[in-house]
């Protein structure tokens, strides 16, 4: 099967509508298909065309619209019906946002896909807060890591003992 559709995975940007990029917004006002998150400002998805599906694929503690892999389903679907699907996250699809795992599923079916980074709320709240995350006389390094690691692991690969007990030089 053939693809002649595409799909464009799009960070939303930290929740602020102001705060997302221009190529986000762009792909959002061509989408056929809107697939968004639960943390999606409203006003994103109401700037997808009128004509676009919108399918809600929020996901919370204990809940998901549709599970990961309906997600990855859906997407490599109606991209192979012909459309231009947009993916919404919020935030930047690659922190903590499974856009590597969507992008690796379109790729192995031959779904040609772009992704369009967003403004990640681990460095966006900071800033609106006037935090600096990094500083030249007051911290030299920013560690992200997740607060929720796929339960099938076999084992977790974060070190809580080594984060806790590391400390950056200045």
């Amino acid at each position: 099967m053939t693809a002649t559709g595409r799909v464009s995975i799009v960070g939303a940007g930290p929740g602020d509508p102001e705060l997302i990029t221009v190529r986000a917004l762009a792909r959002i006002r061509s989408a056929e298909v809107l697939v968004y998150d639960r943390l999606v400002d409203p006003a994103l998805v109401a700037e997808a065309p009128p004509t676009a599906e919108r399918v809600f694929a929020g996901k919370a503690r204990g809940f998901a619209a549709l599970e990961q892999h309906e997600i990855e389903a859906l997407l490599i679907a109606r991209a192979y019906a012909g459309n231009h699907v947009v993916r919404l996250k919020g935030g930047d699809p690659y922190v903590f946002g499974r856009g590597g795992e969507e992008v690796a599923s379109l790729v192995a079916a031959g779904i040609p896909v772009e992704v369009v980074p967003g403004v990640s709320s681990a460095l966006a709240v900071p800033a609106s807060a006037g935090i600096p995350v990094t500083h030249r006389e007051l911290a030299s390094s920013l560690t992200i890591v997740t607060g929720h690691e796929d339960p099938t692991k076999a084992e977790a690969a974060v070190d809580w003992d080594w984060l806790a007990a590391s400390q950056a030089r200045l």
